[in-house]
């Protein structure tokens, strides 16, 4: 890490970090004093306080970096996020989609009650791991046998859930790179699928899975296609520490769960259909450079994330500043020792997050075809991933 970005990365670090294990203290206090008295207490409570920790990544986006989103839809659909439950599925283009996700979330007034489907290793993330898992995030292992009851157990609990909820669902498994796509491309050509030039396909078991256990309590899903226009740098986390902007696309469509096909099977197609057509948005995208069939709706910058990190950032340094002057830390070569290896180790956690979100550290898709001996009809890990 360059000494300039390490100057960036390093307080901004110490403050994420430190605010996060405050957020994370009052977590852990109430869900075990408030969660076994009343679920949804703890709920709304938790939905306030983890907001006060997602806000510090929306700043980043918004204040920082300076990333402008720009965000296609309806006015209708526009209306109503953030006023009801919604199933969230998206291509999984960048780095920071789910940072993307969060900042829609925070114009939509759900930040902290947005929800997603993560791989297992995630909640052991320190501070953002641990927020996500007292935040009801569903965690997976990706193998289907292991992770359908998980899942089925988490969509249920959910039900009662006292206010607008998102749950976002990468459907692709994975992040979008190049090498991934090219294995895509060869699994859908040896089986007789719509060959995809912009999106990965869908792992449509937990799709379904999702539709099936949420049919009766969530009234729409939300198929966002996220993309960053050519004269934009793709925005990685390491950029956005830099304070590097950049320019993202988002478009969204509703469509009512209601309408959605009754058999398993259908619903899996549909959900083939729907990056199918995503596929060809993009295409659209890519010569137009715009989402053209949809409004640019105004989403603004909303000052909030800039006084909550105003405020963290306040209380940090006058509690910083008083426990100096009460522990004489820096008096001592054996306190400038403990303090240099503290910074050490905030360094080292921000870069440990900042790999964990490049597209080339995430699992590769594995898609290669298997053949079966009834009639050519092939079949692929693919399939046996959730």
């Amino acid at each position: 890490m360059a000494i300039a970005a390490a100057a960036v990365i390093v307080p901004l670090g110490l403050l994420f970090f430190v605010s996060g294990l405050v957020v994370n203290l009052i977590q852990g206090i109430c869900f075990i004093l408030v969660r076994p008295l009343s679920k949804n207490t703890y709920r709304r409570i938790n939905r306030v306080v983890a907001e006060l920790l997602w806000l510090e990544l929306v700043w980043l986006i918004d204040w920082w970096a300076g990333v402008k989103i720009q965000v296609y839809t309806d006015p209708e659909t526009f209306r109503l996020m953030g006023k009801e439950h919604a199933l969230v599925i998206c291509n999984h283009r960048s780095d920071i989609d789910w940072l993307v996700g969060w900042v829609l979330a925070q114009r939509s007034g759900c930040l902290g009650s947005t929800l997603a489907v993560m791989k297992k290793s995630s909640k052991f993330l320190p501070v953002i791991g641990w927020s996500m898992w007292f935040s009801e995030y569903l965690f997976l292992e990706r193998s289907w046998a292991k992770d359908e009851n998980t899942l089925k157990l988490g969509l249920q609990r959910l039900k009662d859930y006292p206010q607008p909820f998102w749950l976002a669902l990468f459907v692709e498994g994975t992040r979008f790179t190049q090498a991934k796509l090219l294995a895509a491309q060869e699994y859908a050509a040896s089986t007789g699928l719509p060959v995809p030039r912009n999106v990965l396909i869908p792992r449509t078991k937990g799709f379904v899975s999702a539709v099936s256990h949420m049919r009766s309590f969530v009234p729409a899903i939300y198929d966002v296609t996220v993309a960053i226009p050519k004269a934009s740098p793709s925005p990685t986390m390491l950029r956005l520490f830099e304070g590097r902007p950049s320019v993202v696309h988002v478009h969204i469509k509703r469509h009512l769960m209601k309408e959605l096909p009754e058999t398993d099977e259908a619903v899996a197609q549909w959900c083939k259909d729907i990056f199918v057509a995503k596929d060809a948005l993009l295409d659209k995208h890519t010569a137009e450079q715009t989402f053209g069939d949809q409004i640019l709706q105004p989403t603004g910058r909303p000052r909030k994330s800039l006084l909550v990190v105003a405020s963290w950032s306040c209380l940090l340094i006058l509690g910083a500043l008083k426990f100096l002057h009460w522990s004489s830390l820096l008096s001592s070569w054996k306190g400038i020792g403990f303090s240099t290896l503290g910074l050490s180790i905030v360094t080292v956690l921000m870069q440990f997050l900042i790999r964990f979100s490049q597209s080339e550290h995430s699992t590769p898709a594995r898609v290669a075809p298997v053949k079966d001996n009834s009639k050519g009809e092939s079949s692929s890990n693919l399939d046996k991933q959730q």
